[in-house]
């Protein structure tokens, strides 16, 4: 299986050379659209045609139901000339795997969730894409056609967007609603460049941990909690689903992981020697 691009590496720009030069093009090159088990080669083909109008170019497949997706020919048709998008497609088999490397994603769904992440528009969420892209990778993740994201999935993501599509009939097709979040995300990223450079901040902000980072720190703290009797495995309550809207919610640094993570170690160092 192949990798997403590393955050550093070069991606050809479809949008020409209004999006090819100044500051905010890492925005541009350094997100990812993620689409998670996609069942329909068109829509992937679709998908990617849809990115590159927008001037993206790196698509991740999350094990697609069909092989050798990219070759597929309803999904060559429908790129329509978005074939370079959809042949440089990689493919995955998990969403820790489309995740790892990544500082900030957005679990795209149809439907309002009771635990998860935080939840913004998608016109709300594009500028702080926007920052967030300029620091490092970001992504965005949709789900399968018919079923969507898991509550997992969904969990695995900084935060939850929805399209405020008509109630009375608000099923967007799969490539369609990658259209309308590159679109979102085009404009905000323009619009950042086009702006005057912002003031410096008072103080130095920490480097945002990744998405790999952030997982291993779950596990660690609920070990930790397992072993403290605070959390029952065999009836968890949701504790792990609300911790992880709390973390969400203060975006967490590389350094707040690790001291959450030293605090698990040694819980499970006091309990194990507690037990001798």
């Amino acid at each position: 299986m192949t990798q997403p691009h590393p955050p550093s590496s070069p991606s050809p720009d479809p949008a020409g050379a209004t999006d090819s030069a100044g500051p905010v093009r890492g925005g541009f090159t350094s997100t990812r659209f993620v689409l998670v088990e996609p069942s329909h080669p068109g829509n992937v083909g679709a998908a990617a045609r849809a990115l590159k109008t927008m001037g993206f170019s790196r698509l991740v497949l999350v094990a697609p139901r069909v092989d050798n997706v990219q070759s597929h020919p309803d999904a060559v048709a429908m790129a329509s000339g978005a074939d370079d998008v959809l042949a440089s497609a990689h493919v995955v088999p998990s969403l820790a795997d489309a995740l790892s490397g990544v500082q900030w994603s957005v679990a795209l769904t149809a439907r309002s969730r009771e635990y998860g992440p935080p939840q913004m528009p998608p016109r709300v969420l594009a500028p702080h894409a926007s920052g967030h892209a300029t620091q490092g990778d970001i992504a965005l993740v949709f789900g399968n056609e018919r079923t969507g994201l898991s509550n997992d999935d969904v969990e695995r993501c900084s935060v939850l967007a929805h399209i405020p599509a008509n109630p009375a009939y608000s099923s967007l097709n799969l490539a369609q609603a990658v259209q309308v979040l590159a679109y979102e995300l085009r404009l905000a990223y323009l619009g950042a460049d086009a702006a005057p450079a912002a003031p410096a901040p008072a103080a130095t902000v920490g480097t945002r941990a990744a998405s790999d980072e952030i997982e291993r720190m779950f596990v660690h703290l609920e070990n930790a909690l397992i072993a403290l009797d605070f959390l029952d495995p065999a009836n968890p309550k949701k504790l792990m689903s609300r911790l992880r809207r709390l973390f969400a919610r203060s975006g967490l640094e590389r350094e707040e992981v690790n001291i959450v993570r030293g605090i698990a170690k040694h819980i499970l160092l006091k309990t194990k020697h507690d037990e001798h």
